[in-house]
C-alpha cells in the first residue's frame, strides 16, 4: 500500500467497483497522489480528481513518472534554484557547488553535485567533507534524483543518512497568471472555508522585506541570522509579497526570477494558522506570478517537502507537478 512519502508522485490504484456473482470487478486509475488519509486516497488523473475510499482499494503503488526529465533539464532547474537561494559563502569543486549560510536551511548549507567535480567521486566527497569541516559545519549534500544517483550510492556506502524527500515542482507561468478556475456553484474548488464575497484582499509587493514579514519567516525557519538576510535578498530580481487585513499581516511569500530570466521561483509561502483556507496563499502566488510575467519569466518552480501533504495538495491545485526530487544527505 501507499505511504505519506508517496504524496506528489505518480501512482496506480486498482479499486473494487462492483461485486458480480460473488466476484469483485476491478478498475484501475493512474494519476498523481495529492492526499492520503486513513479513509481516502485522492489522486489527479487525466480526467480530473478522483477520491477513492480506502476500503475500495484492492492494490495501490507508486509507478515511474510518465517521462523522466533529461539531465540537462535537471541541471538547468537546480542552477536556477541555486541562484534564487544564494548562500553568502560559496565555493566550487569543478562544477559542483559548495554553499554555507551559518546553518540556516539545508539548501543554503549543502553541496550541490551537478556536473563534473574534476576528480574521482570518492575524492570529491572527501573534499566536500573537508570544506565543511574547515567552516565548523556538518557536511550536507543535496542529491537531485535520478541525476545524482551515483553520488547517492557512494554516500550510502559511507553510511550517510537522508532527510525527508523534497519535491521540485514546476508549472507553466501562464497557468498561474490565468484567472483561477471556479466550480459550478461559483466557489473556488480549493477552499473548504470560502473567502469573503469580494475575494481575498489585494497583495502588496516590495523589493525588500518589512520587519513583520521577516518575523513570520523567522518563526517558520527557527530564527533569522544575518546570513539568512543575504539568502533572502541577494537576488537581482526578487519581490516580497504581503497580504494584510485591517493592517495585520496574514500571508507572505517570496518570488524570484533567475535562470537567465526564464524561471519564477516561489519560496517562504506562509499563511498564519487562523487565516488559512481563505484563498490567501493562492492570492500571494498569483500576485507574484503576475510580477514574474512582466519580467519575462515563462516557467514557475518551487520546492516542497514530500510529507507536507497540505502544501503538496495546494500546489497541485495550482497546477504544479513534480519535475524531480532531491534528498539532503547528512554525514555520519
Amino acid at each position: 500500500m501507499l505511504r505519506q512519502q508517496d504524496v506528489g508522485h505518480r501512482i496506480v490504484v486498482r479499486r473494487i467497483v462492483e461485486i458480480r456473482e460473488g466476484r469483485p470487478l476491478f478498475s484501475d486509475a493512474l494519476g498523481e497522489l495529492v492526499e492520503l488519509t486513513e479513509t481516502h486516497i485522492t489522486l489527479v488523473t487525466a480526467h480530473g480528481p478522483l477520491r477513492v475510499p480506502v476500503d475500495e482499494v484492492h492494490r495501490a503503488k507508486r509507478v515511474p513518472p510518465a517521462r523522466r526529465p533529461t539531465a540537462a533539464a535537471v541541471v538547468e532547474l537546480e542552477s536556477a534554484s541555486d541562484e534564487a537561494w544564494p548562500a553568502p559563502v560559496s565555493g566550487r569543486l569543478g562544477d559542483w557547488r559548495l554553499r554555507s549560510a551559518a546553518g540556516w536551511t539545508g539548501r543554503a548549507n549543502s553541496a550541490l553535485p551537478i556536473g563534473d567535480p574534476d576528480r574521482p567521486l570518492p575524492a570529491a566527497l572527501d573534499a566536500v567533507q573537508r570544506w565543511y569541516a574547515d567552516l565548523g559545519q556538518p557536511a550536507l549534500v543535496n542529491t537531485p534524483l535520478p541525476l545524482a544517483a551515483p553520488v547517492g550510492a557512494e554516500l550510502d556506502a559511507r553510511g550517510w543518512t537522508a532527510r525527508p524527500p523534497v519535491l521540485v515542482q514546476t508549472v507553466p507561468l501562464t497557468t498561474l497568471t490565468a484567472p483561477p478556475p471556479v466550480s459550478t456553484d461559483g466557489t473556488a474548488p480549493d477552499r473548504t472555508a470560502p473567502a469573503p464575497a469580494a475575494g481575498p484582499p489585494p497583495v502588496a509587493l516590495a523589493t525588500a522585506p518589512t520587519d513583520d514579514w521577516l518575523a513570520i519567516a523567522a518563526d517558520r525557519k527557527g530564527g533569522l541570522p544575518e546570513a539568512a538576510r543575504h539568502v533572502l535578498t541577494a537576488v537581482d530580481r526578487v519581490r516580497f509579497a504581503e497580504l494584510r487585513v485591517d493592517g495585520r499581516l496574514l500571508a507572505v511569500g517570496r518570488g524570484t526570477v533567475t535562470g537567465g530570466g526564464r524561471w519564477f521561483g516561489v519560496s517562504l509561502l506562509e499563511v498564519l494558522p487562523e487565516a488559512r483556507r481563505r484563498g490567501y496563499a493562492e492570492a500571494v502566488v498569483r500576485a507574484l506570478a503576475r510580477w514574474a510575467a512582466t519580467e519575462g519569466a515563462t516557467r514557475a518552480f518551487l520546492q516542497v517537502e514530500q510529507h507536507n501533504v497540505g502544501a503538496v495538495a495546494l500546489y497541485r491545485r495550482l497546477g504544479f507537478t513534480t519535475h524531480h526530487t532531491y534528498l539532503t544527505r547528512v554525514a555520519p
